[in-house]
């Protein structure tokens, strides 16, 4: 029992430093966010323009460009975080993010459509596309029953294939539509935040904030669920039930965080491995994969706003870190005969 002790205080205690780590770094990346930019501005005058006190550039600067886009940064990268992690942690597969089985494209779709067809901005798009994200995850839902039967494998399969669909449709409109119109849709779906308005930011942190707490509140289900789904019914969970809240949670975070700043590729792929990886097993990694999510975020868009000639969108950079993660995993996974 003293050794069983030992080893739950060892993992409480590696999850709480990871945490802070995340959190410490978090905060370094926000001010780095606020600080630089194509001009520098010291930490006293972003401070004290926070406390509201105006001072002539660096207010208009902080406050309409800098601080909805580190808001934006920060609370979407924690969506798309915590909701990967639910997917790959439900559907027992690192392959099982938002992204790759076509929650994101079926967001995209509907918001392309929105603006580039019916001409609508605005809150209408987040709720229309975060409706369609729930709706596309439903699909593919169904389409993987076959004959009563339901498989992991058989709903990744059949995501991958929708968000093909799906990414051909959207092609399609961008190809239909006006010429002056593209170049900010094509931004926004390389995931940008170069968009996110003061107007965008409190929806998004009411949602994020109480759909993360949602999620929190199913930590202990999160803690059973990979050891099987027999185990947790032995445990007395409804899987059926539990299943069905946590995946509409994340699809309306993953969906209205993609309505915000488009979809940001690999973030919601590779934050939950990473995160699991950091805080180890025994317990929930959906705290950090959030942190890790926001990390990411932020990080990649200091690396996009400043290492390159020309000022690329963030989804440009964590796309490029997910792809040969993507392509390790595959190899990993075939190597374990893991199908």
């Amino acid at each position: 029992m003293t050794d069983l002790n030992y080893g739950f205080k060892k993992r409480a205690l590696r999850w709480k430093v990871v945490v802070l780590a995340l959190f410490i770094m978090s905060l370094i990346l926000i001010a780095c966010e606020l600080c630089f930019g194509s001009v520098y501005y010291p930490v006293k005058d972003i401070i004290r323009v926070l406390l509201g006190e105006n001072i002539d550039g660096v207010s208009y600067a902080v406050n309409n460009v800098r601080l909805p886009r580190m808001i934006g940064a920060v609370f979407s990268g924690f969506a798309f975080g915590i909701a990967g992690y639910v997917f790959q942690n439900l559907l027992h597969n690192p392959l099982a993010s938002p992204d790759v089985i076509g929650i994101s494209a079926g967001t995209s779709t509907a918001a392309v459509f929105l603006i580039l067809v019916l001409n609508i901005r605005g809150g209408v798009v987040s709720l229309v596309a975060m409706v369609f994200g729930i709706v596309t995850a439903m699909a593919i839902y169904r389409l993987s029953i076959i004959k009563g039967h339901f498989t992991y494998g058989r709903m990744i399969l059949v995501g991958i294939a929708v968000s093909a669909l799906l990414r051909a449709i959207t092609s399609y409109l961008l190809a239909k539509a006006a010429e002056y119109d593209v170049g900010s849709t094509m931004q926004w779906l390389s995931g940008s935040l170069n968009g996110v308005q003061m107007e965008d930011v409190p929806a998004l942190i009411v949602v994020v904030v109480v759909l993360t707490f949602v999620l929190i509140s199913f930590t202990r289900h999160m803690e059973i669920i990979p050891l099987g789904d027999d185990f947790a019914i032995t445990l007395g969970i409804n899987t059926r039930i539990t299943y069905s809240i946590m995946i509409v949670v994340a699809v309306i975070l993953i969906s209205f965080a993609t309505s915000v700043t488009g979809p940001i590729a690999s973030v919601a792929f590779l934050s939950g491995p990473i995160a699991s990886s950091l805080a180890g097993r025994g317990k929930s990694s959906l705290v950090p994969a959030g942190l890790v999510g926001t990390v990411l975020t932020l990080g990649a868009d200091l690396v996009a706003f400043h290492a390159f000639p020309v000022h690329y969108p963030v989804g440009v950079v964590t796309g490029l870190l997910g792809a040969p993660y993507m392509l390790y995993l595959l190899i990993r996974m075939n190597r374990r005969g893991v199908n």
